[in-house]
């Protein structure tokens, strides 16, 4: 995954509002009394909201399971003279040389981790290198979304110099949901090349969300609906946990 796909990344997600999303996290930290100065983003892509946070003052380290998104990343930071540290990282297995004031999680990351145990493994190596009291700042895309929202529908959309069509396809028995995400690329010949990934995330309930970081030794501080600081409603297609380390 997000081999080829990242070169094309940020012009075909152009529209993820990276200011908003470090807007709201900063509301949720600040109604949290928190203030962190060394800051993770975990499963950071291609950098875009690290470089954000990063502009806001917080020392930022960004880790990814791609490394081609992680090329990305690297250009954009240096382009834009920010210092932040990038790391090749499995999130479920998660090397810091330290401990960090706060993590954050965003763009549905942890549905990518389609297996129970694994997303266990995950939190128990957040709070590994967590200060204590440290917070936990992660969002999840619903079952409502997966099942009524993408469901088996198609995308497409055309852009200056590439294309791309993605098909969902949703399997409510195990919860699921295979993007088929095939692209085309304008070379300097004025020819396109087309490439094929297939992106698979799961649907999670929230209980199974709270088990899995309660049992890594979290406390829940706040539920939170999409850029909101109020509960979500039933027809939530994203939803922000913050959690505490005990």
């Amino acid at each position: 995954m997000y081999q080829e796909f990242a070169r094309v990344y940020d012009e075909f997600m152009e529209t993820i509002p990276y200011e908003a999303w470090a807007d709201h996290i900063e509301s949720v930290w600040h109604q949290h009394g928190e203030r962190p100065e060394l800051v993770l983003d975990l499963a950071c892509g291609t950098g875009g909201l690290a470089l954000e946070l990063s502009r806001r003052g917080y020392d930022m380290i960004g880790a990814d399971l791609s490394i081609e998104m992680l090329e990305e990343a690297q250009e954009k930071s240096a382009c834009a003279g920010q210092n932040i540290l990038w790391i090749h990282q499995d999130m479920r297995e998660l090397e810091l040389f330290g401990t960090v004031d706060a993590i954050v999680c965003t763009c549905d990351s942890l549905n990518y981790i389609t297996d129970l145990q694994d997303l266990e493994q995950v939190f128990q190596r957040v709070a590994m290198f967590l200060e204590p009291g440290g917070t936990f700042l992660f969002d999840i895309n619903t079952p409502y979304k997966y099942e009524y929202v993408l469901a088996d529908h198609t995308y497409a959309d055309t852009y200056e110099d590439a294309a791309f069509i993605w098909q969902n396809e949703y399997d409510p028995q195990t919860r699921e949901n295979e993007y088929q995400v095939t692209f085309f690329v304008e070379d300097e010949k004025d020819r396109y090349t087309r490439y094929e990934e297939l992106h698979i995330q799961k649907a999670y309930s929230f209980e199974e969300i709270r088990a899995c970081f309660t049992k890594a030794g979290f406390t829940e501080e706040g539920f939170y609906g999409e850029l909101s600081l109020k509960a979500p409603d039933a027809t939530a297609e994203r939803v922000h946990f913050i959690i505490r380390k005990n």
